[in-house]
């Protein structure tokens, strides 16, 4: 079992950065892909990003993609999000979810493929 709290979020103008953190709890943090999805209002959950167990393999969505950076620090047992040059249009909701992988995988863009996810932390941006 897996439990997962974001953090981060807030308010913040267009062009701007957050840094987003999912804090997980167990001793397998270390067994599990990670990823990060989003859901605005009126909108399916989509995908933003996802990384490999050990941290050396990435995948993003097309619309985040060389702005937001996913990383993890296996000691610590958290995974974060930094986001940058903030549009508007990424305003949502943020989830943070953990896939069991011993493989090394990384492409895993589906909510299905989760096992565990987190409550969410919302990120506005103005204009």
């Amino acid at each position: 079992q897996v439990q997962l709290v974001e953090s981060g979020g807030g308010l913040v103008q267009a062009g701007g950065s957050l840094r987003l953190s999912c804090a997980a709890s167990g001793r397998t943090f270390s067994t599990y892909a990670m990823g990060w999805f989003r859901q605005a209002p009126g909108k399916e959950r989509e995908f933003v990003a996802s990384i490999s167990w050990h941290g050396g393999s990435t995948y993003y969505a097309d619309s985040v993609k060389g702005r937001f950076t996913i990383s993890r620090d296996n000691a610590k047992n958290t995974v974060y999000l930094q986001m940058n040059s903030l549009k508007p249009e990424d305003t949502a909701v943020y989830y943070c979810a953990a896939k069991r992988d011993y493989s090394g995988g990384y492409y895993y863009t589906s909510t299905v493929e989760y096992n565990y996810w987190g409550q969410g932390t919302q990120v506005t941006v103005s204009s």
